[in-house]
C-alpha cells in the first residue's frame, strides 16, 4: 500500500464498539507513528436511528477509564461510497459483516473482515455487542478491542513497509 491507508470500523449503531475501536485504533496508530499514514473513521449498518448521536454513555465512561476519549465521535450510517474510499472495512460481528457484504460492490469485498481477525489467535472470533449488558460487556469489549488493534498495527508494520512498534 502507498499513500494514506484508510480504516472503518463497523457495528450495528455505531454507538459502542464501532466508535471505541476508531479511537483505541487512532490512539495506537499515534504511539506508532503512523498517523500520517493511516485515517480511521466508524460507522454503522443500522445506524440511521442514532445518525449523529455520541457515542452511548457507557462507552464513554469505560474508555475515559483507559485513557480513550470518544467524545468527539458522531455516529454515521455506512454509506455506498465507504467502499470506495477505505481500504480496510472491519466488522465487528458476522451480522455486521454480512450486511456488509450485501451492499458491497463485488469489485469491494475483499476489503471486508472481521476486526477480530486480528487479535491473537486464542481470541474470540467476534466482538459481542455490549448494548444490551452488563459493564463487564463494555470492559470485554475495550480488551478484545485493544488486542485487535495491536494485531492490525503490527500487519500494517509489515505489509506496508511501516515501522514495527
Amino acid at each position: 500500500m502507498s499513500g494514506v491507508t484508510r480504516i472503518l470500523m463497523v457495528c450495528m449503531g455505531n454507538v459502542c464498539r464501532s466508535p471505541t475501536a476508531e479511537v483505541v485504533l487512532r490512539q495506537r496508530v499515534e504511539q506508532a507513528g503512523l498517523s500520517h499514514r493511516i485515517e480511521i473513521d466508524s460507522a454503522g449498518t443500522h445506524a440511521s436511528n442514532s445518525a449523529a448521536q455520541p457515542p452511548d454513555e457507557r462507552s464513554v465512561a469505560h474508555a475515559a477509564r483507559r485513557g480513550y476519549d470518544l467524545l468527539s465521535v458522531r455516529a454515521r450510517r455506512v454509506t455506498s461510497a465507504d467502499y470506495e474510499t477505505f481500504d480496510l472495512i472491519l466488522a465487528m460481528d458476522e451480522d455486521n459483516l454480512s450486511n456488509l457484504r450485501s451492499t458491497c460492490p463485488p469489485e469491494h469485498r475483499h476489503k471486508l473482515r472481521l476486526m477480530m481477525s486480528y487479535a491473537p489467535a486464542r481470541a474470540p472470533r467476534v466482538i459481542p455487542d455490549p448494548y444490551y449488558g452488563a459493564a463487564a460487556g463494555f470492559e470485554w469489549v475495550l480488551d478484545l478491542i485493544e488486542a485487535a488493534c495491536d494485531g492490525l498495527i503490527v500487519e500494517l508494520g509489515a505489509s506496508s513497509g511501516f515501522p514495527n512498534r
